[in-house]
């Protein structure tokens, strides 16, 4: 039989790319997903369960008439700004959210997750790049909650022997190299669909937040890494955890950064339209540099990014946007 794998999240968009993914390399899926943040028509493959993971009876129905082999773990608030105004949201549906899941996991003999961190648990750091020794010193709620589901997945390995991977995200960006999929955030808040967006007419600008940080160009410098590249590290751990390995956390970037300007220029290159930009103050808690150090991703899981280059990057996200979302 396939290994069957329970995606949570999976109408979104990192979760959709790797349900697709998943089914091409012959794993059984099943999606459960609220569709809050996600969509119907991005669940490619597998089925499709409608379904919250506040709601512990349909938690519990969903274990009970399926064997799962694996569950990754997709679903989340992942706004910072939002996060500092509605912090209990955020606690209440990234960390007691998650214990429902874990809670059923635990009663129905499921011991793999991969969960979905983020380089947010970093908060400002004090060297670059980050690797995963650098000190967890959240800045903000959301950091705080994936901070603390870390903690307690580490908690349950031990009580329990629930077996992780922590996947710890940079700036995840681009699209399926098709045109499959992308990005479909309401409202958007990453920076490459938003430049691309006012490449296309549907923003007269885009603000940029701070140009006088110890940068460059003074912009804010990030590690931007593919989405079909996260992809790949989610099928990496997942054998990870299959071949019986030890829980883990690794953090996932290109080990390079591109500063604001620079993403701009490469959208102005790519599409061939001028981006109207406007400068705006800094925002409180937005650190000058964020860049990974992903050296133990690639020596445990022999995880190497295809898609480093930001040109690439871009130029799928503009795929992507010219066939859904055309200019108004």
């Amino acid at each position: 039989m396939k290994p069957r794998i329970l995606i949570v999240g999976g109408a979104g968009y990192i979760g959709s790319h790797t349900v697709l993914q998943l089914a091409h390399a012959e794993y059984d899926v099943v999606v459960f997903d609220n569709l809050s943040n996600g969509h119907r028509d991005a669940v490619l493959a597998g089925e499709l369960v409608v379904g919250d993971l506040a709601d512990r009876v349909a938690l519990a129905n969903l274990f009970a008439v399926h064997r799962f082999d694996a569950v990754m773990h997709f679903a989340s608030s992942i706004q910072v700004g939002e996060s500092m105004q509605q912090p209990a949201r955020y606690y209440a549906n990234n960390v007691g959210n998650t214990v429902h899941l874990i809670e059923a996991m635990i009663e129905h003999g499921v011991q793999r997750l991969i969960f979905s961190s983020t380089a947010a648990i970093f908060g400002d750091p004090i060297r670059i790049p980050i690797d995963e020794t650098h000190p967890l010193q959240p800045v903000n709620p959301y950091g705080w909650s994936k901070s603390m589901v870390e903690q307690i997945l580490a908690d349950c390995d031990r009580a329990h022997g629930l077996r992780y991977v922590a996947l710890r995200y940079f700036n995840a960006a681009g699209a399926h190299p098709d045109g499959l999929l992308g990005e479909r955030h309401d409202p958007e808040t990453h920076l490459i669909p938003l430049v691309l967006q006012a490449a296309a007419g549907r923003r007269t600008h885009i603000g940029i937040f701070g140009t006088d940080y110890d940068t460059p160009d003074g912009t804010c410098v990030r590690d931007y890494i593919h989405v079909q590249d996260l992809v790949d590290a989610h099928l990496r751990a997942l054998q990870w955890l299959m071949q019986g390995k030890p829980s883990a956390a690794f953090n996932l970037g290109n080990e390079s950064g591109f500063s604001i300007r620079e993403v701009i220029r490469v959208a102005e290159a790519v599409t061939g339209q001028r981006v109207v930009v406007q400068n705006l103050p800094r925002r409180v808690g937005d650190p000058a540099v964020l860049v990974a150090g992903s050296s133990y991703a690639r020596a445990a899981l022999g995880w190497q990014p295809r898609y480093p280059n930001l040109h690439d990057i871009v130029q799928h996200a503009w795929l992507w946007e010219k066939k859904c979302t055309p200019p108004l």
